[in-house]
Parts: structure tokens; C-alpha cells; sequence
């Protein structure tokens, strides 16, 4: 990690980071041991495949442990990150809370930042409530994951307000061996996330909880 320092500024625009597994029993249990924390089922994304369990890290951000779901096949396109494709665990991307998601998107496209469409998703909690959110699409994946896809809650509750406490985001930081040219990306979308150079591309965050100060990358 090469001693890298998060700018504070980062922080209160992580909405959450997506942990993701091959298994969504594996993923609850790799975060377990490294944070003292059992994540909370949080519930099926029918359209793309996926489900997930969430681990709050403050008020309004929280880690999100994103795995195939085995009742629903995925959609044309390709399950959600080509999940069932992934072999170790990983901290593959994070997502940036935002407003007036067009308008941003069409913005960042004037910088050369593609973010595409912005697209609606909902999904059922445990206990039956319905969440609905906009984001734009997580399909665009963009400089390996380092650069976040962009989400807005609406009048939904923040997930992270029924998700485990007790843990929280201390910093983020990346590394990517295109580093310059993946920071003009964040720029350009006014994201003050340190990137440094490094041999291949790494999230690496830092969670204060239960166990002490670790990092999850």
C-alpha cells in the first residue's frame, strides 16, 4: 500500500463498497473473521442475478458482500460483475452517493467519463421492505473498478441504517498501474480518492471494529 493517505473529503461520498464472492456464506464468513462483525442478509436483486449481506461502516455507508444468487439465473446480459466467474473474494468496487444522476452523468461524459445509462433498481429486505434506488449502470465498469459507479437512495432509508454496527470506514485508497490517467477520471468527477502506482489494480480500505484496524482489499 506504500504508506498511501486517504484525503478526508473521500469519505462522506462512499456510499458503500461492494465485497464480492462466488458465495454468498463464504463472503459472510471472510468478513466475519476480519472484522468481529456478522454481516445482515440484505436480499436478492432478481434482475441481476445477484444478493447480497451488508455490514454497516458509519450512518450512511456500509459494506456490501455481493455474490450469485443460485434461485435466479442472470439476466442476457451476464450476471452482475460475472460473479459466478470470480475466484477469490475481493474488494472489487465502491459506489459514490450522487444526485441528479443525469446531469452528472452527461458532465462527467463532457470529461471523457463514460458512467452510461442510469438505470432504476429495487430490491425486498428480509423483513419485507421494498428499497428503490437510481444509479448509474454498474456495468460500466471503469478503470477495473477504482473508478465508482454512482447511486441515489430517493426517499428510501439508507440500507446503512438497518445493517450491523459497529464498525467503521477509515479510509480509502487504490493503486492501479495506469494511476495518473485514472486519477484525470476522478477528477473529473470532483472525487478526491488517492490512487497510487502499483502493479495491478487495488482497493484497499481501512475499517476501524471489533478486531482492531484491518484492511479489507
Amino acid at each position: 500500500m506504500g504508506g498511501a493517505v486517504t484525503s478526508p473529503a473521500i469519505l462522506p461520498r462512499v456510499d458503500h463498497l461492494v465485497y464480492a464472492t462466488g458465495d454468498l456464506d463464504r463472503g459472510i464468513a471472510e468478513i466475519e473473521a476480519l472484522l468481529g462483525i456478522r454481516a445482515m442478509p440484505g436480499g436478492r436483486h432478481a434482475a441481476w442475478g445477484t444478493c447480497n449481506a451488508l455490514v454497516g461502516l458509519g450512518p450512511r455507508c456500509y459494506l456490501e458482500i455481493l455474490a450469485p444468487d443460485p434461485d435466479h439465473s442472470p439476466a442476457p446480459a451476464g450476471r452482475l460483475f460475472a460473479l459466478e466467474t470470480l475466484g477469490s473474494s475481493r474488494l472489487l468496487t465502491w459506489v459514490a452517493n450522487g444526485t441528479a444522476l443525469e446531469t452528472l452523468r452527461d458532465s462527467a461524459a463532457r470529461e471523457g467519463v463514460v458512467l452510461g445509462d442510469v438505470l432504476s433498481g429495487e430490491r425486498q429486505r428480509p423483513d419485507g421492505a421494498m428499497l428503490r434506488w437510481t444509479l448509474t449502470d454498474p456495468r460500466r465498469v471503469l478503470a477495473d473498478g477504482v473508478v465508482p459507479f454512482f447511486i441515489d437512495w430517493g426517499q428510501s432509508p439508507h440500507p446503512a441504517l438497518h445493517s450491523p454496527a459497529g464498525a467503521t470506514l477509515a479510509s480509502l485508497h487504490a493503486e492501479h498501474p495506469e494511476a495518473e490517467r485514472v486519477r484525470g477520471m476522478l477528477r473529473a468527477l470532483d472525487l478526491e480518492l488517492t490512487v497510487q502506482d502499483g502493479p495491478a489494480p487495488a482497493l484497499f480500505a481501512e475499517i476501524e471494529c471489533p478486531n482492531g484496524r484491518v484492511v479489507v482489499r
